[in-house]
């Protein structure tokens, strides 16, 4: 009988599509940073070059945002994901044909442009498929895949570059999106749209609804940036975005960079480096979205849930104020791969709350508005990293920084976000 249904599993196979798409995202963000020492030989580039084109893809990826957001919730996921995929797609195999820091620069903007796409639509297909009990660790599983595709990138990156060269690694990483794209529009379709879907399993997805007496038309509504801007909580969540997402890239973009000029660690040898690092981020993403997601289901509020994961690991990046006076590799490898950790399951919890707070028409809208928050952040602090490591030629100032903005940050949550659904 229906009533004793067993939930069928299509949901995770979703969960499964945007998994890969991230790890896809950030393959393709990724290869500058492990080329940065072959293409700066090969082009003549300064520090304060490889910064500005940098910048180019924050600033391009903060305007993606806006736009992409509003786009995800007025053409769906499936049509405004596709078109986000394709764009950052196209932009990464450009950089192949480019050879100028301003050439550079503009792939950069279109890779930023469509990569901007991924977040927005991957939590808004997580509101759209798990209630609030279950999202952040859907969440932590998909946002792992960035920790995979920088755990995969080194491999593939360095295989290509050794045995065809530098350009050959941008077109080839660059074409996995549209082979994902195929994949999305053959498996794709909403919970009520999709017939492997049955009624146990679309109750199950549907149970906030229910519970918070959700209507069509409340659903439908338009969004507007102006109305987001009423509330408290959209400054506070942009802000943390703006004073933490900068040290995710700064990992990402100068880590490869800082074992090579630091600790004298080639392309080839850093392979094994950054698969620590990015291997304990994932499990970071992961477990914070579990962490979050027990005290929910143990009784605890989803305020306190969320609040309390991010202070956890908001404390464990403190170390990285230790790494400029440390000279082990392997010790400066676990530290940073302790921060990056931190950083995936502080990204699990700021999604979900994302998804907690405002109504499902709004997420995609409030993902992209909070997002441009880190890509201003990211687009001023790669400028600053790129100009301080040309004056001072040193990493202590920024690692000194980096530690202390997610204790800021949880601050900034826990005075200005009540973590509670809001009417909009």
């Amino acid at each position: 009988m229906e009533n004793t249904q067993k939930p069928t599993n299509v949901r995770w196979t979703v969960v499964a599509l945007l998994f890969f798409a991230t790890t896809i995202n950030y393959i393709d963000r990724q290869v500058i940073g492990l080329l940065k020492p072959y293409i700066q030989d090969d082009l003549n580039w300064t520090e304060a070059d490889y910064g500005y084109i940098v910048t180019a893809f924050q600033v391009a990826y903060g305007i993606g945002m806006l736009v992409c957001g509003r786009m995800l919730d007025k053409l769906g996921i499936k049509l405004g994901y596709s078109v986000a995929i394709i764009v950052w797609s196209v932009g990464a195999v450009l950089h192949a044909a480019v050879k100028s820091v301003m050439g550079f620069g503009v792939a950069r903007g279109v890779l930023g442009v469509g990569e901007a796409g991924n977040f927005p639509a991957a939590v808004k297909t997580i509101a759209e498929w798990f209630p609030k009990r279950d999202r952040a660790f859907a969440t932590g599983l998909f946002n792992s895949g960035s920790t995979i595709g920088a755990v995969v990138a080194p491999v593939i990156v360095t295989a290509i570059t050794l045995q065809w060269g530098w350009r050959w690694a941008f077109i080839i990483t660059g074409l996995m999106g549209f082979v994902w794209v195929v994949f999305w529009w053959m498996l794709y379709k909403a919970p009520r749209e999709n017939k492997r879907v049955n009624a146990a399993e679309l109750a199950y997805i549907e149970s906030d609804n229910e519970a918070a007496g959700e209507s069509a038309a409340e659903e439908a509504k338009d969004v507007s940036w102006r109305e987001l801007f009423r509330y408290k909580q959209t400054y506070a969540i942009v802000f943390s975005r703006f004073v933490t997402d900068w040290v995710w890239w700064f990992f990402l973009f100068w880590t490869p960079d800082y074992l090579n000029k630091v600790h004298g660690v080639d392309l080839a040898a850093t392979v094994l480096p950054l698969i620590i690092i990015y291997a304990m981020s994932s499990i970071g993403g992961i477990y914070g979205g579990a962490v979050s997601s027990r005290f929910v289901k143990a009784g605890k509020s989803v305020d306190f849930a969320r609040k309390t994961t991010i202070l956890i690991f908001a404390l464990l990046v403190l170390p990285l104020n230790a790494v400029p006076y440390i000279h082990n590799i392997w010790i400066v490898v676990l530290i940073i791969g302790l921060a990056t950790s931190t950083h995936q399951a502080w990204a699990s919890n700021i999604f979900t709350i994302v998804s907690d707070v405002y109504p499902k028409n709004f997420i995609g809208t409030m993902t992209g508005v909070s997002s441009v928050g880190g890509a201003v952040g990211g687009a001023l602090a790669s400028s600053f990293v790129g100009l301080i490591l040309q004056w001072t030629g040193s990493y202590t100032m920024i690692f000194m920084i980096a530690s202390s903005m997610y204790l800021l940050a949880w601050l900034t949550l826990k005075l200005f976000v009540p973590v509670r659904q809001i009417k909009m």
